[in-house]
């Protein structure tokens, strides 16, 4: 059994594309730039990197793309933090394929959601992670009831948790009551935050990762934020915490790839486009997600 618990700030990372009209919808990963944003979030002190999830449009990807993108960031962080694959599937067969494509490229270990496009039962959720697990990798399981309809209840990740490599969940029900649920029947597994607009709430309740979306766009603040958490600074973390909150809920949203993008282009770094089927953001959705994004900035200039 693997002693790596797959905790600290991991970020989900999103994936930059250049114009390519040879490419699926005219847009190719851009693997350079991907390379370098990896670099980057690891230097500003997060202590790895999440490529293939849903931030990083896996399920968009063909499937050279994918492996493409993975071994990327696994090469570009080297031994200088951890890279965490999102190895998800419809069905076991796949997940395990990803699953063993990266223990083959050399990742640290694996995000994977329940079986995706299906309402799986529990005996079908044990099974595929059971699975996945032959690969040999830690495994971080993913409990998403909003987008897969499948919950992983700490009575069923108290199940899955005795799997072997199953040593991690990210916990993105946006219930906060779940940590100490969790801590309570399935002790042995490490939860992280996966919801952004909790991850205080999480932290203080006994959470020790977060698999964050908004760190590609504030990684030192963030880790500052973990730190600060985890180390039960409460006044300075809910300081800093608070007027990033608004920005943070787009995590949760269901256009929260493109405007965790436009955070990124917002303070400078380089987010881009999305691939369908992710469209444009609204004007609206623009004038909102601006605000907040200007709130978050200011506060942090001031600070």
């Amino acid at each position: 059994m693997s002693t790596e618990k797959l905790d600290g700030v991991i970020v989900a990372t999103a994936l930059p594309y250049a114009e390519d009209p040879a490419a699926p919808a005219g847009l190719r990963p851009d693997l350079d730039r991907y390379a370098e944003h990896c670099r980057w979030l690891v230097a500003n002190g997060c202590r790895g990197v999440g490529p293939n999830g849903s931030l990083g449009e896996y399920s968009s990807l063909t499937d050279a793309e994918r492996r493409a993108v993975a071994r990327t960031a696994i090469e570009a962080v080297g031994d200088n933090g951890i890279v965490v694959v999102g190895v998800h599937g419809v069905g076991a067969h796949q997940a395990r394929h990803w699953a063993e494509l990266a223990a083959e490229d050399g990742a640290h270990g694996v995000l994977c959601l329940p079986p995706t496009m299906y309402r799986a039962n529990p005996g079908e959720v044990l099974h595929h992670f059971r699975e996945v697990a032959k690969a040999g990798l830690p495994i971080m399981v993913y409990n998403n009831p909003i987008d897969t309809k499948v919950d992983l209840t700490p009575a069923l990740l108290a199940e899955i948790a005795q799997i072997e490599h199953v040593v991690a969940v990210k916990e993105f029900s946006g219930d906060v009551r779940r940590v100490l649920e969790i801590r309570e029947q399935a002790p042995e597994l490490t939860v992280v935050a996966g919801a952004d607009d909790v991850v205080l709430e999480s932290l203080l309740m006994g959470a020790t990762g977060w698999f964050a979306g908004f760190p590609n766009v504030f990684p030192a603040e963030s880790a500052r934020l973990y730190d600060l958490a985890t180390q039960g600074k409460l006044a300075e973390a809910r300081a800093l915490y608070e007027p990033l909150v608004a920005a943070f809920r787009w995590d949760s949203r269901t256009e929260f790839v493109q405007a965790i993008k436009y955070g990124m282009d917002h303070v400078g770094r380089y987010g881009g486009p999305c691939r369908p089927p992710r469209g444009p953001l609204s004007p609206e959705q623009l004038d909102r997600l601006r605000a907040d994004m200007t709130r978050a900035v200011d506060s942090l200039r001031a600070a």
